[in-house]
């Protein structure tokens, strides 16, 4: 599968994957500013997301053969490898299959275990869009708002809109798959599954998506060389809501 990028600046390699509902756009300001630090940024689409292309398949293990593929593709050596979320899962499975393909790991506010689906109401307010057949972004507006409260979850779930020529919007995301495969985006990585390189667990102040400090025997038992920073006054999305401290805790990591 040929997945969509978008690569900025030049230097060592460094992939970021987005999370579930996310596309590689969504790390543009930050990858613009890795890219200022001798970097070569690689924004990622990971199937069924953003301008990459959809399949009838959704898991960790399809993500990874992707990401192999993009990287031979691109002739990539001893990357740096960044995943938020869903994008966490797929690095943290990568690095464990491949890790001779990787120089350091960076995982953002994912545990290895397994989460329950707890996406219901956003889909069903995809959903609705899907099926609205919009003629405008406000009115897209006010029917995601009718399920996700938060102003800056919606503006986030809307990047997904894009006009079809002339004529009315459309989502970029593959919403029937994920929502048959919406089991597989919680998946736990295997009890054998190992990275023994350098890595980065970052987790947010508010989030409880990585719970200290019962998650991390489980963390330290997948990845025995990992540290664990939290960012203050942030939750799930990290990197939006505490640029700077989060923008700091990789560049002294890396």
């Amino acid at each position: 599968m040929k997945l969509h990028t978008n690569i900025l600046g030049k230097g060592k390699p460094f992939i970021i994957l987005h999370g579930f509902l996310g596309m590689g756009d969504n790390w543009k300001t930050l990858g613009k500013m890795f890219s200022g630090d001798a970097y070569e940024v690689h924004l990622v689409d990971q199937r069924n997301h953003g301008k990459s292309p959809h399949s009838d398949d959704f898991s960790y293990e399809l993500l990874v053969e992707d990401l192999k593929e993009y990287i031979e593709e691109h002739k990539l050596e001893k990357i740096v490898l960044l995943g938020h979320s869903m994008g966490g899962k797929t690095a943290m499975l990568f690095a464990a299959t491949y890790p001779e393909l990787l120089d350091k790991l960076i995982i953002v506010d994912i545990a290895p275990k397994y989460y329950e689906p707890h996406h219901q109401e956003i889909l069903a307010g995809l959903t609705l869009l899907e099926d609205a057949n919009l003629s405008s972004r406000q009115e897209a507006s006010k029917i995601i708002s009718e399920y996700v409260p938060d102003r800056p979850t919606q503006l986030f779930l809307l990047k997904n809109l894009d006009r079809e020529g002339k004529g009315n919007y459309v989502l970029k995301v593959n919403l029937k798959t994920l929502k048959d495969k919406i089991e597989n985006i919680g998946a736990g990585l295997e009890k054998d599954k190992v990275y023994k390189g350098e890595t980065l667990f970052i987790k947010g102040e508010k989030s409880n998506y990585i719970r200290l400090p019962e998650d991390e025997q489980l963390l330290r038992t997948h990845f025995p060389e990992a540290k664990i920073e939290v960012i203050s006054n942030s939750g799930h999305w990290v990197h939006a809501e505490n640029q700077n401290d989060f923008y700091n805790a990789i560049i002294r990591f890396l």
